[in-house]
Parts: C-alpha cells; sequence; structure tokens
C-alpha cells in the first residue's frame, strides 16, 4: 500500500465467501419475492419464472467453470476443495428446488381463489380435451418433430440445451421404444387460456407440455407401433463456455461463429428430471448422455424451463399484478428544442426505468440528421431486438454521418444477435469495430461531434446499463449526458484506446479497466484511510451487482479496521464477509430485490467532507477490473450528486424490500423497528416524480 505504516493492514488469510455459494443465497432472495404473500400473485407466479431463469444460466456458467476446474485439478492431483464447493452447491440447489416446490404448490391453490386455475391433461373435461385436439393440430404440432432413438442415436448430440423435452415410453407387448419429444415453447405459448365452459369468472390456463401429453397419440399413431405411452419431462443443461480457434487466417467474426456452434453440443453439466420417472428411464438417460460423477442429477416436478412463467399472463382482475409506473419525462430534456441543446444548458442525469429511455433514443435520432453532426460513435454490448438505436445509427450513414459502433461479440448469451447487428450495420456503411480480442468491452459510451460556432464540440453519454429499450424498464440504472470539455475528451480516448490498446493513455478523470481503475480505487480507500486517522469525514458507500474481487475485499476490510464506516448495496454476489470481530465490524452490507433488477453501479467516498460520487459500469470483480474495457465516470454536477446521494440513502433505509447480508448468508429482512415503511423503489420513483415536478414549475 502507499500510505502511512499507522494503517491496519488485513493479512494474507482473510475471510472470504465462495462467489458460487453466494450467487445461491442471491438467488434465494429472488425465491423470497415468490413467497411473499405481499406481492400481487401473478407476480409472485412470475419471480418463479426469475429464479428458474437464473437457476439455468447459473448451471451453464458457473457450475460448468466448478466442474471443469475439478477436471484440471484432478489432472494435476488436486480438486479436493472442488469437489467440495460442488457438493456444497448441489446441497443447497437441492434445497432450494425443494422451497420452490413448495412455493409452487401454494401459488396454485393461491391462484385458485381467484378463480384461475392452471390445468393438467387428466382434469380436462370433454368439451376442452376436445377443443385442445383441434387446437393441437392446427397451432401446435407442425413445430415437433420427436427425436426416436435407435441404436445409432448420439441422443447427447441430438438435444438442445435448455430445452424441455417430454421423454415418450412407447410400449407394444414387451417393446420398448424411448422418443425425445420437444415442447417448442420458442415457437408457440407456454401457457394457453381454454375458453370458458360453464362460468366466465372461471380462468383456465393448461401448460404446453399438458397439450402435448394429452395429444401425444397424435405424434405416433401410424408412424410407431404402440399399445400405451408414457411421458415424463427432463431438461438438459450444457456448459455455456466454448474455445475460440487460435487459426490466424480466422477473423474474430468466424471464431465467435465457431465457438457458438460448440456450445450446442457443449459438455452437459445439469440434468433435471422428473421425480416420478421410472428408473428404468433414468438409467438410460443416464447411460445415453455419459454424465460423470460432476454431472448434476437433479430430480423435479412434472415441469422444466420454469423461466417461461416470466411471463405467466393475467387472465384476472389487474390488482393481481403491480400497478404500472409510468416512465418519468425529464424537464431538463423537454423544456428545451434539441437535445443538444438541453445537455448544454447542464449535465443531465436520467435514472430508468423511472425516466423515459426515449430521451436516448430521441438524442440518437436527432444526431442521425442535424446538418452539425459530423459523427457519432458507441459501444453496443446488449441491444433490444428492434432497436432504435441500432435505426438511429443506420439513418446517420444515409445523412453522411462517419458513424463508429464498438460491437461486443463475446456478450454472453447475445452472441448470436450481436454477429447479426454487426453485418446489419457493416452492410449500412457503418464502421463496425469488435475492438481489443482479449477484452470484452462492457463500458456504456457514446460519442457526438458536433459543430458549433466553428468548433467542433463533444457530448457524451456515459451509463451503468446498456443501450436496450427492454432492459430500460425493468433494470435500475444511471445514464449521464454531458457535453464537459474534459469528460468528453476522455470518453474519445477511451475510443482510441479500443482502436490503438497498444498506445499509453492518461486519464485524470475516468476510471479505466485495465488501464488503471484498481489502482485509482485502492487510492480512494486508502485516502478514506488516510482521513479517518487524520480525524477528518470518512466512510464509503458501494453498490454493486457483485463484490467478489479479493484485492478489492482486502482493501475495505483494511478500511474497516481503521475506523472507517463502509456501507455495501450487493444485488448479487458478496463474497465480502460482515460482522468478523476485527476484520469488517465497521461494514454493514443489504441487498434489494423487488420488481425491478436493481442494476447501478454507484461509489461514493466521503473524501475529507468533500464527497466524491463515481457511476460505473464496472462491478467489483476481477474481471470487470482487470480484464474488460470498462469507464467510471465522476459526478461534477453538484445537482445530479445530490439525486445520486439522496437515491442511495433511500435505498438504504429500506424497511420492506432490503435483506442483511450477513455471515450466515441466511438473507433475514431489514428490521424496520419503529421506523416508517419504506419500500425504496417506490420511494425512488415518487421522489424522482416531484424533482420533475419542481424542475416544472420555476
Amino acid at each position: 500500500m502507499t500510505t502511512v505504516q499507522r494503517i491496519f493492514t488485513v493479512q494474507t488469510a482473510f475471510p472470504y465467501l465462495e462467489k458460487e455459494l453466494s450467487w445461491l443465497s442471491f438467488n434465494e432472495r429472488v425465491l423470497q419475492e415468490a413467497a411473499d404473500s405481499e406481492n400481487p400473485v401473478i407476480e409472485r407466479v412470475r419471480f418463479l419464472g426469475i429464479f428458474s431463469n437464473n437457476q439455468d444460466e447459473f448451471f451453464r456458467v458457473r457450475v460448468a467453470g466448478v466442474r471443469r476446474r475439478i477436471l484440471i485439478e484432478e489432472s494435476r492431483g488436486g480438486g479436493e476443495a472442488s469437489r467440495t464447493l460442488l457438493a456444497q452447491i448441489n446441497q443447497k440447489v437441492l434445497a432450494l428446488q425443494t422451497r420452490f416446490d413448495e412455493i409452487y404448490r401454494q401459488l396454485l391453490l393461491d391462484l385458485a381463489r381467484r378463480n384461475i386455475f392452471l390445468v393438467s391433461e387428466s382434469q380436462l373435461s370433454d368439451y376442452h380435451g376436445k377443443w385442445l385436439k383441434k387446437h393441437f393440430r392446427d397451432k401446435i404440432r407442425r413445430h415437433i418433430i420427436p427425436v426416436l432413438l435407435g441404436p445409432d442415436t448420439k441422443l447427447d448430440l441430438c438435444l438442445e440445451d435448455g430445452l424441455t423435452y417430454l421423454v415418450a415410453e412407447l410400449r407394444k407387448d414387451d417393446q420398448i421404444q424411448y422418443a425425445f419429444i420437444p415442447v417448442p415453447s420458442d415457437k408457440t405459448a407456454r401457457f394457453t387460456q381454454l375458453p370458458a365452459e360453464e362460468s366466465k369468472n372461471r380462468k383456465t390456463l393448461i401448460l404446453l407440455d399438458n397439450i402435448i401429453r394429452h395429444c401425444v397419440d397424435e405424434l405416433f399413431n401410424g408412424i410407431v407401433e404402440f399399445d400405451s405411452v408414457r411421458c415424463y419431462s427432463m431438461k438438459l443443461t450444457r456448459d455455456a463456455e466454448y474455445g475460440l480457434s487460435n487459426e490466424i487466417d480466422l477473423s474474430l467474426l468466424e471464431k465467435m461463429s465457431s465457438g457458438l456452434k460448440q456450445r450446442l453440443t457443449a459438455e452437459p453439466v445439469r440434468l433435471v428430471y422428473d421425480r416420478e420417472m421410472p428408473q428404468s428411464m433414468l438409467e438410460m438417460l443416464v447411460e445415453q448422455l455419459g454424465h460423470t460423477n460432476y454431472d448434476s442429477l437433479m430430480p423435479g416436478g412434472r415441469y422444466h424451463n420454469f423461466r417461461d412463467f416470466m411471463s405467466f399472463p393475467n387472465p384476472g382482475r389487474k390488482y393481481l399484478e403491480n400497478s404500472k409506473l409510468p416512465a418519468i419525462s425529464s424537464n431538463q430534456f423537454t423544456r428545451y428544442s434539441t437535445a443538444f441543446e438541453a445537455i448544454s444548458a447542464g449535465d443531465i442525469l436520467l435514472n430508468y426505468p423511472f425516466h423515459k429511455f426515449a430521451h436516448l433514443t430521441e438524442w440518437l435520432r436527432q444526431a442521425a440528421y442535424d446538418p452539425a453532426v459530423r459523427s457519432i460513435k458507441i459501444n453496443i454490448y446488449r441491444v433490444a431486438k428492434d432497436s432504435q438505436v441500432i435505426n438511429a445509427l443506420t439513418e446517420a450513414v444515409k445523412n453522411g454521418k462517419d458513424v463508429t459502433v464498438v460491437v461486443e461479440l463475446q456478450a454472453r448469451f447475445d452472441e448470436e444477435a450481436n454477429i447479426e447487428w454487426a453485418k446489419l450495420l457493416t452492410d449500412a456503411g457503418v464502421r463496425v469495430s469488435f475492438g481489443v480480442p482479449t477484452l470484452k468491452i462492457h463500458s456504456k459510451l457514446a460519442l457526438i461531434s458536433r459543430i458549433e460556432e466553428g468548433e467542433l464540440v463533444h457530448y457524451a453519454h456515459v451509463g451503468t446499463g446498456n443501450f436496450h429499450e427492454k432492459t430500460a424498464k425493468i433494470y435500475t440504472d444511471y445514464a449521464l449526458f454531458t457535453r464537459h470539455p474534459e469528460i468528453t475528451k476522455e470518453v474519445e480516448m477511451v475510443f482510441d484506446f479500443i482502436d490503438h490498446p497498444y498506445r499509453r493513455f492518461k486519464f485524470q478523470h475516468l476510471l479505466i479497466s485495465p488501464v488503471d481503475n484498481r489502482r485509482k480505487l485502492y487510492s480512494l480507500i486508502d485516502r478514506e484511510i488516510q482521513n479517518r486517522l487524520a480525524g477528518k469525514p470518512a466512510g464509503i458507500t458501494l453498490k454493486v451487482n457483485n463484490l467478489v474481487d479479493s484485492g478489492l475485499i482486502k482493501r475495505l476490510y483494511d478500511a474497516s479496521r481503521n475506523g472507517v464506516k463502509v456501507r455495501l448495496i450487493i444485488r448479487g454476489m458478496c463474497s465480502l464477509v460482515t460482522e468478523v470481530p476485527g476484520v469488517s465490524d465497521n461494514i454493514r452490507a443489504i441487498s434489494v430485490v423487488d420488481r425491478f433488477l436493481e442494476h447501478p453501479r454507484v461509489m461514493v467516498f466521503e473524501n475529507g467532507g468533500d464527497t466524491r460520487v463515481f457511476i460505473t459500469s464496472a462491478d467489483w470483480m476481477g474481471r470487470n477490473i482487470d480484464s474488460r474495457i470498462e469507464v467510471g465516470c465522476p459526478i461534477y454536477d453538484p445537482r445530479l450528486k445530490r439525486v445520486i446521494l439522496d437515491t442511495l440513502e433511500i435505498q438504504w433505509n429500506d424497511t420492506q424490500k432490503a435483506r442483511v447480508l450477513n455471515r450466515a448468508q441466511d438473507n433475514p429482512y431489514v428490521k424496520r423497528g419503529n421506523r416508517r415503511k419504506l419500500r425504496s423503489q417506490l420511494e425512488i420513483y415518487e421522489y424522482l416524480l416531484e424533482m420533475e415536478q419542481a424542475l416544472l414549475a420555476k
């Protein structure tokens, strides 16, 4: 450390929670929302979908990583620690699955009390049974081609990652034929509302899986001889990693395309199956798929791919789901004729999803045909399917603008979409860059250059979230718009760094990974320690999605041991352990899980009374600090700084949706005591609404 010797530092051994176990603790908080009877019942069902979607990604990424680690370590004569970790993961996963099943059964009862029924094929009336036969022939059958298991079938290559299958056992005398029926929820709706029969008040829904079970005979009649057929569900989860070819004559685009094909046949890491499945069928699956000791066999219920429950319909009254919060217009934008006039009048901070994302797309739309605009540069990590951002960029080329788009091809699970966007942009005449092959580009930057009074003026966007219309409605994020000459100059330097990573760049204002972010963060923490020792105001408030970087955790322990108060608001993984005597006594941590996904990264340092506030794209993870291009930006405007500090304070005082991140990782809710009920996301919405109304009144 660069600070004086008086500083009390953590020794080499320090408390650290494995990030995979911390991640499961986070997903348990999501499951708590499904169990919370204060939430509308339809929203609770949707939280089951969010939990399931999260769990799928956990296995594809994190469990797959542990599994690879075991194989590598075993080849070197080790692996015991990783095997123990995998066992702990599986134990926690099974416990969460048991809790999931309990909540699901309770929610079916809660729905029934409100005249909403989710029925199986065995509960159908004759009328609904006949209606579904026709519906199956007209709407569903065309999307289903079963895989018949034969002696030459390579089942591990046939089954798609993450897709639910019904394993059909077709019996003819003593002979058994197995068939795998894909449940095509990507082609047709997972939920079908049946026509009203006796009472219009009764709303009846059926899952696609059960429609197929009801009509399974129609798939095999005349093709396979059988006397009886039984169906049981299963789902396979594969390793989401892939290897990129090192062939020097392949472009990054070609390497990524090849890598995505590898993902389709990657090693299985989890098999979820119906616990009612016959043992003989399960043994057949294990043999055919070649499961090893480190693959996870997970008994489950009758249905898989609960992620589709994120879109569970509401056939009942409006009160059964959250009331909508109309997005707020920013009066800093709307009071001016153009976005450029608005930004010239002062920095603007938007807080999604409370503010309208349309302010950003309108800025880009105006830039696309404004004669004064010379160039547009932007990073693309994830964008919406029908992206107005992409549309503005392609239209800008038609108007003679110089447009550069840095497309991150390695944005996990968006690689294929980004490859297609890259092709579309290239065909439109946009200069497309794939950045630095060894570094993911995760920054959220846009830079528009404009001629004003004969001078080139830069306008910049620096954000914590993606340029994505859909996620901007469900993720909380900050977006800063500025023409601050030094900030915009350094944003331009980031784009230069992406093009020329071998050059040396020095940033005075921005925090740039991997250039100087770690060094500057260490320095900011050390300064708080020095201020505390000097009797000056000192304190750190950090809000991130994940805190797992060991170096930064050690530095926070150093701060705590030297008397600096540290407040953490962590949505997901937190490997830092609070409440350890002599190590983290001064550190408190909470996590807020509510109707919107908490996504901003914000850092506040008391700085001896001259508070410094930063927004950043970087979580406190090793990959974000050292192996990605990330940008942190100081907030200089006192008004905007106040807004961030106020909203952080509101969140820290949440008494309804905040959980304590403690040593036990058991997610107790923050105790309200004699404080009023405060649900921070709704409170922040009201705060921003009042702020905008006050601006309008001026």
